[in-house]
């Protein structure tokens, strides 16, 4: 086996490459569970910070409540990968997230300014996800 540095007979590089890989696949493997935690952790509190800003001004009123309990949120794994989704079905989110200014498909008009409670939330949760990823990252896992 050539050593790095040391030409191959008949020309060429040498690279390590596979082992390179090997390792990072062996890395990736260690790190996957704190991953999992880390984001199913920061994707319960995005759904709790999307729900204490939908709970009145300036975020959307909400009376009921009926809105604010159909947040939740879902981590998937696949592979390596880590996925959280974190929304509600209401069709109200959109609108109250962003405003909505002409008519509805009822012919109704409105003019409702938007109160983000969504942006504010992911403003909020983001650097610190990004901190705990990163820390991870390192090997130096929350």
């Amino acid at each position: 086996m050539a050593t790095p540095g040391t030409p191959r007979p008949g020309g060429g590089a040498f690279s390590n490459a596979p082992e390179i890989a090997a390792q990072l696949q062996a890395r990736a493997a260690r790190m996957l569970p704190s991953a999992v935690s880390v984001v199913r952790h920061y994707a319960m509190l995005l759904e709790t910070q999307i729900k204490a800003n939908a709970s009145g001004r300036p975020g959307p009123n909400a009376p009921t409540g009926d809105y604010r309990r159909s947040w939740t949120h879902e981590v998937h794994v696949s592979g390596e990968a880590v996925t959280a989704i974190v929304g509600t079905a209401k069709p109200q989110g959109r609108r109250l997230e962003y405003g909505y200014v002409g008519p509805d498909s009822l012919g109704r008009v409105f003019d409702q300014p938007p109160y983000a409670h969504v942006g504010p939330a992911v403003e909020t949760v983001s650097p610190l996800f990004t901190a705990a990823i990163g820390r991870i990252a390192d090997g130096n896992p929350e």
